[in-house]
């Protein structure tokens, strides 16, 4: 992925920029991320929040997530476009949701997290990494 990348919400109130390579690219399948995207699993690249740049005003929603920690989503409060999710766990981490990036063809996750609550049906490339918890969460 080009070390510098941007996006933005399908309306384009709130777009963002990062100066930096992600640090990972992820699929996660907790519930709160299912439940969240509307999907069985929510696709994200993990930046530094130093080297993100966010342009407009998102809403944030805070919940408590499966791991017992406060999980706050960021999305366009215009279109609701979900685009950020960062966690008390690692918050100067944040996830930025892939469906969002201007080009999202460079995104290719690395590992599956949460799959202990992955759908039956869901197919997980058998090449990736994965984790029934987050590796923050099993450590």
């Amino acid at each position: 992925m080009n070390p510098r990348f941007s996006g933005r919400c399908a309306c384009g109130s709130v777009s963002y920029t990062c100066a930096s390579e992600p640090v990972a690219m992820l699929n996660c399948h907790c519930s709160d991320c299912q439940r969240a995207s509307g999907a069985p699993f929510a696709s994200g690249i993990v930046v530094k929040m130093a080297d993100l740049e966010i342009s407009g005003s998102p809403k944030a929603y805070a919940t408590r997530a499966s791991s017992g920690k406060m999980t706050t989503r960021g999305f366009c409060g215009d279109c609701g476009t979900p685009l950020f999710t960062q966690s008390e766990v690692n918050a100067q981490f944040t996830s930025i949701r892939f469906p969002t990036l201007d080009d999202a063809s460079a995104f290719a996750p690395m590992l599956d997290i949460w799959t202990s609550s992955a759908q039956p049906w869901v197919c997980l490339d058998e090449k990736l990494p994965r984790f029934a918890e987050s590796p923050q969460a099993a450590g």
